[in-house]
């Protein structure tokens, strides 16, 4: 059994505990902790290698990784330091943070399980087959969609809010340009879209009533807000009760011409970084995964979240 009072020292480090805390809930690689823990990997390595010598944690490889795992199987921890660790960890305000982020590299990593068998069973549209399209997919998926009232917040000139009018009760498409909200408007007024509304205003403060649309929708919007956690703070307070908010944005990226290009504000979001916000204004039920990457450079990725009021 290991040195109850070497161990004391071990889990005295902030860090160290936090990385305790983590591997007493899941193994873990050093690369999921770098994203959990939002550290260096020399930093990582380095406590894990002291917490290894004590025998509070061993590892293993499994391909190029070294999965590393809490406690000893051999060399059994003494219940009173497990005690002592939960006492600890209650002191240490990340270990919230860091259980949200857990969930976030988990899901991260059925994903992958997932893309690799999709990966096997071939890619949906990768070979040509008559009538079978995205467009076509998106249009049957619509018709299923309940009519609700949607909010298309940071709508652009509206091609999604026009593809929601199809089926919505009311869609209310919100955005920050008088050129994009009149041509939008034109657009509607000349397809007969009689439930498709264009209002002008910022996604921080959108122009629509508490407690009034059953969806709020963000495509390719938060990246170009000044306060994105205000922007989603804003769409909870405009949902019913049990409405729901999806988020469709960049992943967080290093290619800093998109400011000039784009006119971006921010250079994408982590997933954390939205689970974060959607926590901070209240939601629930909060999904975050990536759904798409681009082939070209710069490898654009696309991040999506789901969640409830």
């Amino acid at each position: 059994m290991s040195s109850i009072l070497k161990s004391l020292r071990l889990i005295a480090d902030p860090t160290r505990l936090r990385i305790l805390c983590l591997l007493k809930r899941e193994e873990l690689s050093v690369v999921e902790l770098q994203d959990i823990l939002g550290m260096g990997q020399s930093r990582i390595s380095s406590q894990l290698s002291q917490l290894r010598q004590a025998k509070l944690v061993t590892d293993r490889r499994s391909g190029k990784n070294i999965i590393y795992t809490f406690g000893s199987d051999s060399d059994p921890l003494d219940p009173s330091l497990l005690q002592t660790l939960e006492l600890a960890a209650a002191e240490i305000p990340e270990t919230a943070d860091d259980a949200g982020a857990l969930e976030l590299v988990l899901a991260k990593r059925r994903d992958k399980a997932r893309a690799y068998f999709d990966a096997l069973a071939g890619k949906f549209g990768r070979t040509y087959c008559p009538g079978r399209s995205w467009k076509a997919l998106a249009e049957t998926l619509l018709k299923l969609m309940p009519p609700m009232v949607i909010a298309d917040l940071g709508a652009g000139e509206g091609t999604f809010s026009q593809l929601l009018a199809q089926r919505a009760e009311k869609v209310i498409a919100v955005d920050n340009s008088e050129k994009m909200v009149e041509f939008g408007s034109g657009v509607a007024r000349e397809n007969g879209y009689a439930n498709l509304e264009y209002r002008l205003g910022e996604i921080e403060n959108p122009p629509i009533d508490d407690d009034s649309v059953d969806l709020a929708f963000f495509s390719q919007a938060l990246h170009h807000a000044e306060h994105p956690a205000v922007a989603i703070a804003a769409a909870h307070r405009i949902l019913k009760p049990g409405g729901r908010i999806i988020i469709l944005d960049l992943l967080k990226h290093q290619f800093e011409d998109a400011r000039e290009l784009y006119a971006d504000h921010w250079l994408g979001f982590s997933e954390l970084d939205i689970s974060r916000f959607l926590k901070s204004a209240g939601f629930r039920e909060i999904e975050v995964s990536v759904v798409d990457r681009e082939p070209d450079s710069p490898h654009f990725q696309t991040v999506m979240a789901i969640a409830a009021k």
